[in-house]
């Protein structure tokens, strides 16, 4: 209840039945447009995977995932955090040449997540991936990824206002790139959430690059990021500016996936040398994995932005502590 944020006058903007039509337009449309830009396909992908194989990600490190054992199968199922690593397998088992890759739904349950007007236990992600070639390892190719997806967003934010007037979210097309040094060098007494929100009140589209990394001013990473997808120098993740929220908005973590060099670096400096024995570890240090992109994008998050709710539940079906569905009820918000 404490983290509960309803702006004073609020409204949701359109009807119960308008809002379901507005998702679906929403992830028809930007699937369509996402999928076209970057060449993607759409694949299956599993609800939880075995927990012996390290496929699934630790997102901060401390998170633990929803785990039941299987008696028929002979060992533990784990709910799956989100598919980073289950992907990048997924480009070499579906034999996908350079240059294209996949997307899939993303379902997953995170248990300790601190729910708030922006986190559920319920994440629901366009994960994709892309088969890239070595040379495509850098930062401009980076950038070029990430404008495609912000065209994406636009595109669909167009049609968004053409299908449904009352709407009118116009988000910044033009990318601010920076680093996560950067921005501590700029505002070096701020929090890192509070630097994040000052960068996209000026900016409105900000990526935020080279999290994971720790930094010269507090000797800590910007943010948590696991050592065994994102390459820390080549990733970075998609922020807005939320109106309805007056805040920065994550919309999208991505990121140039390890090669062996940089997997064996991370893996040391995060003191988790211990996932080198993982068959999907194992893989990626013998170089029998193709080199790739990928992120997640977050299906309820586009959804709040564009359309412009203030609370995550009104887009996505979870469950909420008992004070915060009293206060929404209070204040005339529809938690679905």
């Amino acid at each position: 209840m404490s983290k509960l944020i309803i702006p004073e006058g609020y409204k949701m903007p359109l009807s119960n039945n308008q809002l379901q039509r507005a998702i679906e337009l929403i992830h028809t449309e930007f699937q369509h447009s996402l999928t076209i830009r970057l060449n993607l396909h759409r694949v299956s992908a599993p609800l939880f995977v075995d927990g012996n194989t390290g496929l699934n990600d630790d997102l901060n490190g401390v998170e633990r995932p929803v785990s039941f054992d299987i008696p028929d199968v002979g060992t533990d199922g784990q709910v799956v955090h989100s598919l980073a690593k289950w992907k990048r397998l997924a480009l070499k088992r579906y034999e996908f040449p350079a240059g294209s890759g996949l997307y899939t739904d993303m379902n997953a349950i995170r248990r300790d997540e601190v729910v708030d007007n922006l986190h559920s236990i319920y994440v629901d992600q366009w994960d994709w991936e892309k088969h890239i070639e070595e040379s495509d390892r850098n930062v401009e190719y980076l950038k070029d990824t990430v404008r495609d997806i912000v065209g994406a967003l636009c595109d669909t934010a167009t049609a968004l206002r053409n299908a449904f007037p009352a709407l009118t979210f116009k988000p910044e097309r033009k990318v601010f790139f920076i680093t996560t040094q950067e921005l501590e060098d700029m505002y070096p007494d701020l929090t890192p959430n509070e630097r994040e929100t000052e960068i996209c009140r000026q900016h409105h589209t900000v990526f935020l690059m080279q999290i994971g990394k720790p930094l010269k001013g507090s000797g800590k990473p910007h943010d948590g990021r696991a050592p065994d997808y994102d390459d820390w120098d080549l990733n970075g993740d998609i922020l807005m500016w939320n109106p309805v929220l007056q805040s920065r908005f994550e919309v999208s973590s991505m990121g140039i996936r390890v090669n062996a060099e940089s997997l064996d670096r991370q893996l040391t400096a995060a003191g988790c040398d211990h996932r080198r024995k993982f068959p999907f570890h194992q893989m990626l240090l013998n170089n029998q994995l193709p080199q790739s992109i990928g992120g997640g994008i977050g299906q309820s998050r586009v959804c709040m932005l564009l359309i412009g709710t203030c609370h995550i539940g009104e887009v996505q079906a979870s469950l909420w502590d008992k004070e915060t569905m009293e206060a929404c009820e209070k204040a005339g918000i529809t938690l679905l």
